[in-house]
Parts: C-alpha cells; structure tokens; sequence
C-alpha cells in the first residue's frame, strides 16, 4: 500500500489566495488552476477578466505540473525540433502543456499538487503561479 499526500480544497484556497494576490499586484486577472499530485483538478477560479481560454490553458499547466512533476517552462526548453522531447505537448490527449506558468506544489520534498496561470505572458503566469506556492508554504495550516 502506498501511502499518498495530496492538496485537499483548503490548500488549494490558500495557494489561489497567494496567486490572485500577485495578480492583482501586478494588474493581470488570471485563471488559477490547482490539481492534486496526479492531476485532477482540486480547485479553479477565473478572476474577473480572465481570458477564457485561459480556463483551459491553465487546468493544462497545472497538471502537466502536477503528473509530470516538473514545471511546463522545463518542457518548454526541451520541446525545440531536433530535440528527443519534440512534440511531448501533443502527448496525453494534447493535456501536457510546455507554455510557462504551471509549477510543482512542493512539500517536504514531495509532489502533492500542481498550480497552473494562464492570462499574462509565460513570465507573470510564472510569477503568479510561485507567489501562490510562496503563501502556500508560509500559510498553511
């Protein structure tokens, strides 16, 4: 038997809390996507403004974050022709997204979630996505 740690809906309140925030900051309503440690969506929020195909866009970064445990700018690197990794982001039903902004949820050396943004550019998702990780890991219970 395996014994698995995953977000729960309060963890991921907290991690959209973290995330709207910087959002907010910086001007840019986000779509803020969060998955436990296989993928499955746990929570999602669209702010106000936030581009609709955004909502898609961002329940990809988070899972990809989440089941690859890696986060999507890392694939994007990869993701380059003539690379053995070309082509990774039609994988899994085109699920696997190589665009920045989704990032492993982290604890204690383990991967118990995803968070994925999509609105901004690759850099602000990015940005969003780790302050919501930041006030995660400094305000959970």
């Amino acid at each position: 038997m395996l014994t698995v740690k995953r977000l729960d809906i309060e963890d991921a309140r907290i991690l959209i809390k973290g995330a709207s925030e910087k959002a907010n900051e910086i001007g840019i309503p986000m779509c803020i996507a969060i998955t436990d440690e296989s993928g499955n969506l746990v929570a999602f929020e669209r702010m106000d403004g936030g581009k609709v195909s955004s909502a898609f866009v961002a329940q990809d970064k988070a899972f990809t974050a989440a089941a690859a445990r890696k986060a999507t700018h890392e694939y994007n690197a990869a993701n380059v022709p003539g690379n053995l990794a070309f082509g990774i982001h039609t994988e899994v039903g085109g699920k696997l997204s190589t665009v920045g902004g989704g990032l492993p949820v982290v604890v204690d050396g383990e991967v118990v979630g995803g968070i994925g943004l999509s609105s901004g550019t690759p850099q602000q998702d990015m940005d969003c996505a780790q302050a919501g990780i930041d006030y995660f890991l400094q305000n959970r219970g």
